[in-house]
């Protein structure tokens, strides 16, 4: 199947075989140096799945330790509106706490690494198979 669209491609209602297609652009990424951005997008899918507040807190505190914090270790490129909305969300946690940090890193993907991806030989095969 071929995709253009970047929200296409990376739904989680889609059938695709999604899991090989999100790990061909997390493995184009990673040969950019820059899987940080999936790996955040996928952490935030991930905590507006979570219900048990214990869990939902430990997921925050990660995300934005790893993610959002300066000098984390995958700090993602945001800007500081975006941050400090970020952070005033995580006093009072509920699954759309990172859904402005998520929004712009998803625009940062679909608009820079996706197109770069549809050009890929990682791209390719997955046409292939």
């Amino acid at each position: 199947m071929k995709y253009t669209s970047f929200s296409l491609f990376i739904h989680p209602s889609l059938s695709l075989s999604l899991s090989d297609g999100l790990a061909a652009f997390r493995s184009f990424l990673q040969s950019e140096f820059s899987d940080e951005n999936v790996e955040f997008w996928t952490a935030c899918e991930d905590f507006k799945k979570t219900k048990n507040p214990v869990k939902m807190a430990a997921k925050a505190k990660k995300i934005y330790e790893d993610f959002i914090q300066p000098e984390g270790p995958r700090e993602v490129n945001i800007d500081h509106f975006t941050k400090d909305v970020t952070l005033r969300n995580l006093v009072d946690l509920t699954p759309a706490t990172f859904d402005l940090a998520q929004k712009r890193i998803f625009a940062l993907m679909e608009k820079d690494s996706f197109g770069r991806f549809l050009r890929s030989e990682q791209y390719q095969e997955l046409l292939v198979n």
